[in-house]
């Protein structure tokens, strides 16, 4: 009798506490526990200067999002960090009885976090939530060479595709192609309350402040030995490493160069950094007709000293002009010069021809990584140049949006190549049929759209690789982006921490991560 009093009193307690907090999302969960400690079971804190834009891997495209979805839900394939090759995660192998046509075998006996099984039917679904134009993914593009999705059995799903897809695999281990729980996407809302297969459970999202996820006991691949993660925001780099310091925080990543030293310095943490897939680039906002002038462009082009901004770097950029860095599929070195050299000469009588100095251009950027400090260097270049630069600083959901919807001149963009394919690096970022959605740049060449599209619609490897290196040639010609940099991961975890998985393309997994 006590305990049912007991379990009463508690309840209406959370409901009380739940109603006050209007600004928090939560489960059920009642492992959500603000002393960092929970009966001596190991936790860990990762410390982000970015706070979530949801947490449907349907309906968000971008990093701080993806870190803890790639934590909660799982996708039919997966990237080997190490070999990078395709291999299989929620599927358990795939045929392919001609080249339009796919036979995915799942794996068996695997739940939801809310009890609903693993099958085919939920494959289907969330594939053909994605491809639903009502849904407005921002990365239906991955989807969008499926023709048609049948349930064989409740472990068999056989697609047919438009034509050959070439990076079909790629695209399945995607984060952004997760499979979602169809009896929870029905019943709530996934951008706040997710739930996948993952090794941890959604507990709690108090916007602007924390998310904090849970151990799936029922995990498939075994329990995680950490109970608990949180994903907690601050507002200055400079407090999360002493976060870090304090051992109040056990893991940061996404440092900025300016703070390496520092990070570097700790001694107790565990610095590291990998050649990533990353790129860092400036682009144009296509839709406005100053930027489709290719002189302007050039006189851009021509102002940007990269091997200044790699110098500022420290060693954590990599320098190349392709689009494609070392790490993607498609690229080849002998695009790493091939891009509109460095000469300010050319820039500013380029500038000087055409009255470029009479109008005042805003360069967009968000506030986080290097982003703020490639911005003042580029300002200080183009300003040499004679241009006129505002510098316009967002946070990260609202530079998102503001260049989703064009509210620039020119533009910082990055892009993690999370697939390790060419192909989901040009099609969604500069293909025609994405403006408007993931393709910022709003760029249109249809010369440029036909040979992306080849480069998708065969399967032989080795013709992709010319596809994709003709690509690149036609955006660095017309000067449609200017790569500063190709990144490398870096992570900074406490020593007493071990099992982190880093990919090049940014992704990190803490499934096996384990404390001494």
């Amino acid at each position: 009798m006590k305990k049912s009093w007991l379990f009463i009193f508690t309840l209406c307690l959370a409901m009380l506490l739940s109603a006050c907090g209007g600004k928090e999302t939560s489960s059920t969960s009642s492992s959500d526990n603000s002393s960092g400690k929970s009966g001596g079971d190991t936790e860990l804190t990762y410390v982000s200067l970015t706070d979530v834009v949801g947490l449907s891997p349907i309906l968000t495209n971008d990093s701080a999002s993806a870190n803890v979805i790639n934590q909660v839900y799982e996708t039919l394939f997966k990237r080997n960090p190490e070999t990078l090759e395709i291999e299989p995660l929620l599927a358990e192998s795939y045929e392919q009885p001609d080249e339009n046509t796919w036979i995915f075998h799942l794996k068996q006996d695997i739940t939801f976090h809310d009890g609903t099984p693993f099958n085919g039917e939920a494959v289907k679904y969330t594939f053909e939530k994605i491809r639903d134009p009502e849904t407005a993914s921002p990365r239906a593009s991955l989807m969008e060479p499926i023709d048609t999705i049948t349930v064989v059995d409740d472990y068999t799903v056989k697609i047919t595709t438009k034509y050959p897809y070439g990076s079909f695999l790629a695209s399945l281990a995607h984060e952004n192609t997760a499979i979602v729980s169809p009896t929870a996407d029905k019943k709530q809302d996934l951008m706040k309350e997710p739930v996948g297969t993952g090794p941890f459970k959604f507990v709690s999202w108090t916007s602007g402040d924390q998310v904090v996820l849970e151990a799936n006991s029922d995990y498939h691949d075994g329990e995680p030995e950490l109970k608990k993660v949180t994903f907690k925001v601050v507002p200055e780099i400079s407090t999360a490493i002493s976060m870090l310091q304090a051992g109040e925080a056990q893991f940061v990543d996404n440092i900025p160069v300016e703070q390496m030293s520092r990070v570097e310095s700790l001694n107790n943490v565990n610095v590291d950094n990998i050649d990533g897939t990353s790129v860092y680039y400036l682009t144009f906002n296509f839709s406005k007709e100053d930027n489709q002038d290719s002189e302007f462009r050039k006189a851009v082009a021509s102002a940007i000293d990269r091997d200044a901004i790699i110098s500022k770097l420290g060693g954590l950029g990599i320098k190349s002009d392709s689009i494609l860095g070392p790490k993607v599929f498609g690229y080849k070195n002998s695009e790493d010069n091939a891009g509109t050299p460095y000469d300010l000469n050319t820039a500013k009588e380029l500038v000087k021809k055409n009255g470029y100095d009479k109008r005042e251009v805003t360069l967009l950027t968000p506030n986080r990584g290097n982003f703020q400090l490639m911005a003042e260097v580029v300002q200080a270049q183009l300003a040499d140049a004679g241009f006129k630069v505002k510098i316009e600083n967002m946070e990260w959901a609202t530079y998102l949006e503001a260049a989703k919807t064009g509210k620039y001149d020119l533009i910082f963009l990055s892009w993690a190549n999370v697939t390790g394919d060419g192909s989901e690096m040009f099609y969604p970022n500069f293909h025609s049929d994405n403006i408007g959605s993931s393709n910022r740049a709003q760029y249109d060449n249809p010369e440029f759209d036909k040979i992306v599209e080849n480069s998708r619609t065969t399967t032989d490897q080795e013709k992709r690789l010319e596809y994709l290196d003709q690509a690149n040639k036609v955006l660095l010609d017309d000067n449609a982006a200017i790569v500063l940099y190709h990144g490398k991961v870096t992570t900074a975890l406490d020593k007493s921490y071990s099992g982190l998985t880093v990919d090049p393309n940014g992704i990190w997994d803490l499934a096996k991560v384990t404390r001494k």
